[in-house]
């Protein structure tokens, strides 16, 4: 496995490999690796003949008031989990290899980036965007893959692959649990042994809701309800419960089209997101 910290070097590698007729697929990720960021690799290596997987804690798309600076790190983890499950190369560069002084050329999804997170995180989608495009021009992937815990995230690079005409295929990867329920994140990494425990609101809020869609409601009130009823006594506070339509991120009254039951919420200083699709 190559370790790449330069985007000569990883280009030189992926140039290598295109020449030779190998299809490349990219996981994108911030590093601090667990197993859903394992199983998008896993479906990687099932859609291509090389993986890279890119480890960078991209500043552009930190708010000046969120965890850019405490957010988890462990380069030397990270490269032994990619080699076990069969990464061919990581490139994990500094913000400077990615960013110019005078950097200022920015990537804008103006639909599907304005709720949900976008509300609350103004400049996230914008960074998530712009690095995202510059990862794919770098590794010259022909498929990438990202997991459906960030399905806002997932929808907005779709648009932008579709709208920008990138030759690039995204696969949505199943959300990853740990056993009782909590969806996995680095971020699950503050929690306090206390929090943890509050924290599987999320998970049992949405499984009440999926049990009362199972059944038949569609209301999307009724279903955002129960999700509340779990969530509201455990959290400290919620950004949002919304049901949206998958197709535009927008809310809707009744379920009658495929939909993105969506949370966020803070537990103890913590952002917690979690999601259901309804279909």
């Amino acid at each position: 496995m190559e370790l790449c910290t330069t985007v000569t070097a990883i280009r030189e590698l992926v140039t290598a490999w295109k020449k030779a007729g190998l299809r490349i697929a990219v996981v994108p990720t911030m590093g601090y690796l667990h197993e859903g960021h394992l199983s998008l690799m896993r479906i990687a290596r099932q859609n291509a003949d090389r993986v890279v997987t890119t480890i960078f804690v991209n500043p552009t798309q930190f708010g000046p008031t969120e965890d850019l600076e405490k957010y988890p790190r462990d380069l030397k983890r990270d490269q032994q989990l990619c080699e076990e499950v069969g990464v061919d190369a990581i490139f994990h560069p500094v913000p400077a290899e990615m960013y110019a002084p005078d950097f200022s050329t920015w990537v804008t999804e103006g639909s599907l980036s304005q709720t949900l997170c976008g509300a609350f995180r103004p400049i996230h989608f914008r960074g998530v965007c712009t690095v995202c495009l510059k990862l794919f021009n770098i590794t010259l992937a022909d498929v990438a893959v990202f997991g459906r815990k960030d399905a806002q995230q997932a929808l907005v690079i779709e648009r932008m692959v579709r709208d920008l005409n990138i030759p690039i295929q995204i696969i949505q990867a199943p959300l990853v649990r740990e056993a009782d329920g909590l969806a996995l994140s680095s971020r699950n990494k503050y929690l306090a042994a206390e929090e943890r425990t509050r924290a599987l609101a999320l998970s049992r809020g949405l499984r009440a809701a999926q049990a009362k869609f199972d059944a038949g409601e569609r209301n999307a009130q009724a279903l955002k309800d129960a999700v509340l009823a779990e969530l509201t006594p455990a959290a400290d506070s919620i950004d949002y419960v919304d049901v949206m339509a998958r197709a535009t991120l927008r809310p809707i009254e009744t379920v009658d089209q495929p939909a993105l039951l969506a949370i966020a919420a803070y537990i103890g200083k913590t952002r917690l997101i979690d999601n259901l699709f309804l279909d």
